[in-house]
């Protein structure tokens, strides 16, 4: 097998999990039943031995290209032999009963002979199931999982693999149905598998059909790329909460080798803001909703237990371990379940929070009685500890900092609660809260500005830079034109991009408790591109967008990051930020080439 590349996978899903399909025709990442729940094919992260399923042809030359019906998230992979072309269609259908895998292969032209190879592993790759035939279909059981294969052409074991060879001719058709199922239930309904295409597609074609948008979108030179990123986003949500994950995988190295390897199949308060302008700026209401609805509940208790991120029906508990037994991507350890960073104190979160809510409450989306007692709530506690040093967006583990965009978003918090007084006659201080913020502002222009290089750093009496702070415009804590933020776009320019691509940071000036070091961040480049735009300079804005946008894979998804010395992508794929990112940017350029700023909330 040709070595494993992130960008080689594309994605799948029911909205409630995910499968990754390599271009080899190989599932070779899958979480039954959730996004978080333990991998069933764990080949990404390992072996073939860790568990996939792969129907390709059985001639080793055989040629693939591939791309997705429409604008649906059902997959066709073409493979081209000399004997004949044929065709595997990849799907999971919206979650009925149980979850899905349906895999159809149609022949197109002469004959080809095919292989289906099924390696199931629970538990990450770790343990093989006891594997029995039973009413015409393959049952896999393992402690609380249980998984069965149904399918129209004949199944062997071999060597702890299901096999299946057989011949494809032109307009034949056969199937394949992977269902799971907790093991103490009994065996759900079989799935029609040629009778379940339609609907998906249906599903999919319909629901980006929805947007209230889609002739602006549709008219514009970017509609290609913000639908799929769209469609992305929606793929990554959890629809019985709301919740959106911020990719659907761990692990996923942020350099080759290295130990940067995190779980990102939670959902996190920083991106909250983003999704939410993405969604209603396509004119996704009901998901605008639901993600509102999702917070509240998440961060409903005590203002002090306000965790950086949540599971996907807001759990607490993300406890973190380290998988010894998978060798990681391109040997990349440890490979991590569970993330301790939800223990972290990010004060940023505390601003995201409050400008998702306002926002939410200028589009009218929900009640706001009971958000409003939440926010007042997360004031108060905000109050006490707001000048406190923290671990930042980032979630560094060298220690606490005074982090200037956690002080920046603690503005941010202090503001818009004034803000909601003022404007929509809602009970708090708003004197108290205008005064706080005021003074917080004054603190960060003294603190966290650099006069010698006439931009904002990354923490107070620091000379590291921080891409974060290109956010200071957006936010609306200074405006686009102030000459601080003209500098502070320069010298992230200068100091921390190559060719347009930007670092979060440089791990040589920042102790954030790690080795090694990580590739360009995609958000941070498309806040870049943001900056620019806001600050007039739209050209060098959309040259650097579409530069963005040529990274995309065959199939039009971006990981976390990019490392532009091999050209490989980098981090958790597909990744929810860096499609954020696309979304807001191409709306930035195509409404009058300049952003649309939070400030005006």
């Amino acid at each position: 097998m040709p070595e494993r590349r992130i960008e080689d996978y594309a994605l799948i899903g029911d909205l409630q999990t995910a499968a990754l399909v390599s271009k080899q025709g190989s599932i070779d990442w899958l979480c039954f039943p959730r996004f978080d729940s333990p991998a069933c094919f764990a080949a990404l992260l390992g072996s073939d031995d860790n568990g996939h399923w792969r129907i390709a042809p059985r001639d080793a030359d055989a040629v693939s290209s591939r791309h997705y019906r429409g604008d649906t998230l059902v997959l066709e992979t073409e493979w081209s032999t000399p004997s004949g072309s044929v065709r595997v269609i990849d799907f999971m259908p919206p979650r009925d009963a149980a979850p899905d895998v349906v895999r159809i292969v149609e022949g197109i032209s002469g004959s080809v002979e095919m292989r289906s190879e099924l390696k199931l592993r629970f538990d990450y790759g770790h343990v093989v199931p006891w594997v029995r035939r039973s009413n015409g279909q393959i049952d896999a059981i393992a402690g609380p999982d249980a998984v069965s294969l149904r399918s129209d052409v004949h199944q062997y074991g071999r060597d702890l693999t299901t096999y299946s060879d057989f011949r494809i001719a032109e307009n034949d058709r056969a199937w394949f149905v992977l269902t799971w199922h907790p093991s103490h239930h009994s065996v759900p309904e079989p799935t029609d598998a040629l009778g379940a295409l339609e609907p998906t597609e249906k599903f999919w074609t319909d629901w980006i059909g929805r947007t209230t948008r889609a002739t602006d979108v549709k008219e514009t030179a970017v509609s290609e790329e913000v639908t799929r990123s769209v469609l992305t986003l929606k793929a990554l949500t959890y629809a019985p909460s709301g919740g959106i994950v911020a990719a659907p995988t761990t692990s996923l190295p942020e350099a080759l080798g290295g130990g940067r390897n995190w779980d990102y199949r939670y959902c996190w308060l920083r991106d909250a803001t983003m999704t939410l302008s993405a969604m209603l700026r396509a004119g996704y209401t009901d998901e605008a909703e639901a993600w509102r609805n999702w917070l509240l509940r998440a961060i409903a208790g005590s203002p002090e237990d306000l965790q950086i991120m949540y599971g996907v029906t807001g759990e607490r508990r993300l406890t973190e371990f380290e998988a010894g037994w998978l060798p990681g991507f391109g040997s990349s350890a440890p490979v991590r379940v569970g993330n301790a960073a939800a223990e972290q104190l990010q004060l940023d979160v505390y601003g995201e929070v409050m400008d998702v809510l306002a926002l939410a409450r200028e589009a009218q989306i929900g009640a706001t009685d009971e958000a409003w007692q939440v926010q007042r709530g997360l004031m108060r506690h905000l109050e006490d500890i707001w000048d406190q040093p923290d671990e930042g967006i980032w979630e560094v583990r060298g220690g606490r900092q005074h982090f200037t965009y956690s002080k920046v978003m603690a503005w941010v918090a202090f503001d818009r609660a004034a803000r909601a007084v003022e404007r929509f006659g809602l009970s708090g201080p708003a004197a108290e809260w205008k005064a706080r913020a005021a003074e917080i502002h004054k603190e960060v222009c003294d603190q966290a500005y650099d006069p010698d290089r006439n931009s904002f750093t990354q923490a107070y009496g620091s000379k590291a830079l921080d891409a974060a702070v290109l956010l200071i415009p957006q936010v609306g804590f200074l405006p686009a034109d102030d000459s601080r933020v003209v500098g502070t776009v320069d010298a992230v320019q200068r100091e921390l991009a190559s060719d347009g691509f930007v670092r979060r940071y440089l791990t040589e000036h920042t102790d954030d408790g790690l080795e090694g070091d990580e590739g360009t961040f995609l958000i941070c480049s498309f806040w870049l591109a943001d900056s620019l735009a806001m600050i007039g300079r739209v050209g060098e804005a959309r040259d650097l967008y579409e530069k963005l946008v040529a990274l995309r894979n065959d199939v039009g998804l971006l990981a976390e990051e990019y490392d532009a010395n091999s050209g490989r992508m980098l981090g958790n794929f597909p990744q929810a930020f860096s499609h954020l990112g696309l979304v807001n940017t191409a709306w930035h350029l195509t409404t009058a080439e300049s952003p649309l700023r939070r400030s005006a909330y």
